[in-house]
């Protein structure tokens, strides 16, 4: 695809995010920011026998970072939980079609991963303590 396409892809997500809001009692919500530009990324699931039932995202920052959350919610919804940990950098660049960003977009397009790992390794630390380190060392975002 022409780097015009992915642009318009981009705007897409941005102007009408998927899955954007609050999930009312999730099963996990969980947050961050990136304090150099200033977005922040916060996101709430409900999972059911370990599938990802519902996912919302919230937050405010550049197109960059609001399109890539919203791409990263349609990518795992009704997928099993342990499948983040599978989701690397290198997926979320192809996805939104910037594989050539800059360090600084970089981390502007990563944010919303990085959120869900978190999100998906405090899941395992509130079920299952034991099991959460080998999970955090297999759930690498970079």
């Amino acid at each position: 695809m022409s780097e015009d396409i992915y642009r318009e892809m981009i705007l897409d997500h941005y102007r009408n995010p998927r899955n954007k809001g609050k999930i009312e009692e999730p099963d996990i919500r969980i947050n961050d920011s990136n304090p150099l530009c200033g977005d922040e990324i916060s996101i709430d699931l409900k999972v059911e026998d370990e599938i990802i039932k519902d996912i919302k995202f919230d937050g405010r920052g550049c197109a960059i970072s609001q399109a890539s959350a919203s791409m990263l919610t349609e990518m795992v919804s009704n997928k099993p939980l342990t499948t983040i940990k599978e989701i690397t950098k290198d997926d979320i660049l192809e996805n939104i079609g910037l594989t050539n960003l800059g360090p600084a977009r970089i981390k502007c397009a990563l944010l919303s991963l990085k959120v869900l790992k978190l999100g998906m390794v405090k899941y395992y630390v509130d079920k299952d303590p034991s099991s959460a380190d080998e999970m955090k060392d297999q759930s690498k975002v970079f």
